[in-house]
C-alpha cells in the first residue's frame, strides 16, 4: 500500500458536486495528473470521504497492431490463424503479462 506523505501532497481545493452527480476537478489538478476528457476512474467512497483513483486501461489498438505484426512475420506464406486461435493467443499475453505484473509487485 502507498501512502502519500503530509509533505507531497498538493494544496487542498473545494468543488461542487452538481445536480447530476458530477463534481469538477481543479484544473491545476487535471494537468499536473494529466487527466482529459473520458479518463476512467475507480471510486473509492468510505464514511465522509470519497477518492478517486485513475485507471491505466490497456492499449488494446496498439497490442492488437503488435500482435498482428508478429503474426505476419510467424505466418509469412504459411496458412492464416483462425479467429479462435488469434484470441487464444491474445488470452495467453494478457495472463503472462499479468503474471510478469504481479511478480513485480512482490519484490
Amino acid at each position: 500500500m502507498n501512502f502519500i506523505s503530509v509533505r507531497s501532497m498538493a494544496e487542498s481545493d473545494i468543488t461542487v458536486l452538481g445536480e447530476k452527480g458530477q463534481v469538477v476537478i481543479p484544473k491545476h489538478v487535471r494537468e499536473r495528473l494529466k487527466l482529459i476528457p473520458k479518463t476512467k476512474f475507480l471510486v473509492y467512497g468510505y464514511q465522509d470521504t470519497v477518492m478517486l483513483k485513475k485507471l491505466e486501461l490497456p492499449d488494446v489498438r496498439g497490442e492488437l497492431e503488435s500482435l498482428w505484426k508478429e503474426m505476419d512475420k510467424v505466418f509469412a506464406g504459411k496458412r492464416r490463424p483462425t479467429e479462435e486461435e488469434i484470441v487464444a493467443e491474445v488470452q495467453r499475453y494478457r495472463a503472462e503479462k499479468r503474471r510478469r505484473a504481479k511478480v513485480g509487485k512482490k519484490e
